[in-house]
């Protein structure tokens, strides 16, 4: 999770999740009790959502059908709420990836019927803002508003005493905002977008450093779409500079890009945009 926080997905973080997942099942055949077989069913289990999880970031979406599918069984298995919630979330984000937005939004909400989000706030937190994106990447103004405000009350209910699994840590008040702009944005309000991505880059820990991308690249959006291509092509530039050192996985290679689009066809004539998309196809190249 540490080295995902960082770097993103990518080829060696999906081996290992996978290696780990194997593990768990040979283990399986030893385990005498059912008690036991269930949680080496529930570590195989996370480890797989892991690898689907990595191979979505880097856009590799038919291994992560494979691996969420795989994934989902495995937490029947283990009958393991939790896991089953992290992969609804994960096809949720695989259904728009593919442009599937009522799959999305199906997704979201059998992610909110899962058992763990009556126990956990946070979890149906999380559920109702994946399925806020949905609905807003449908033209559904009211339901993703509607889905933000039942985020935002799940999350005020939140202890931070619950014990949870590491891959949950991304999750709280800062990242609900990150996907507030996201929602913003999209149903044409790009001025509070920008003010919510401010305040998501203001308190995004920054151990998270490829959510801090992703983050500062919904603030080059927001810009943009208010025609400050000054400010949004400056924004844009940074990201390079946060993910230095790391190949810029592909889903955020895919958002720069939407970016670049959005560039070309609002401001195709002015220098700072032929600036940045210099950078742009020198950074991909490099990457």
């Amino acid at each position: 999770m540490a080295l995902d926080d960082k770097r993103g997905g990518h080829e060696g973080l999906e081996r290992s999740a996978l290696s780990g997942a194997d593990d768990a099942l040979d283990k399986v055949q030893q385990a005498s009790f059912q008690r036991i077989r269930q949680r080496l069913f529930s570590v195989a289990a996370d480890y797989t959502a892991t690898a689907a999880w990595s191979a979505l970031d880097a856009r590799q979406l038919e291994r992560t059908q494979r691996h969420l599918d795989r994934a989902l069984y495995l937490a029947g298995m283990a009958k393991d709420p939790v896991v089953e919630l992290r992969v609804w979330n994960s096809y949720a984000m695989l259904a728009h990836q593919r442009g599937l937005h009522t799959q999305a939004v199906d997704a979201g909400c059998a992610a909110q019927a899962t058992a763990i989000t009556r126990r956990d706030p946070l979890f149906a937190s999380l559920a109702h803002a994946r399925t806020a994106i949905g609905h807003s990447n449908l033209g559904d103004r009211t339901a993703a508003l509607r889905s933000l405000g039942y985020a935002q009350e799940a999350l005020g209910k939140t202890s931070s005493d619950e014990p949870r699994p590491s891959w949950i840590a991304f999750y709280g008040g800062a990242e609900l905002t990150a996907m507030t702009a996201i929602v913003q944005d999209r149903i044409g309000d790009p001025s509070r977008a920008e003010a919510a991505s401010h305040r998501a880059l203001s308190s995004i820990p920054k151990q998270f450093r490829r959510n801090r991308a992703l983050a500062t690249t919904r603030l080059a959006l927001a810009q943009l779409h208010q025609r400050d291509t000054d400010q949004a092509c400056a924004t844009a530039s940074t990201v390079f500079d946060l993910m230095k050192g790391y190949p810029l996985p592909g889903r955020m290679r895919t958002l720069l890009g939407d970016f670049h689009r959005d560039l070309i066809t609002l401001a195709p004539d002015a220098r700072v945009a032929q600036e940045w998309g210099d950078r742009f196809r020198s950074e991909w190249s490099r990457t």
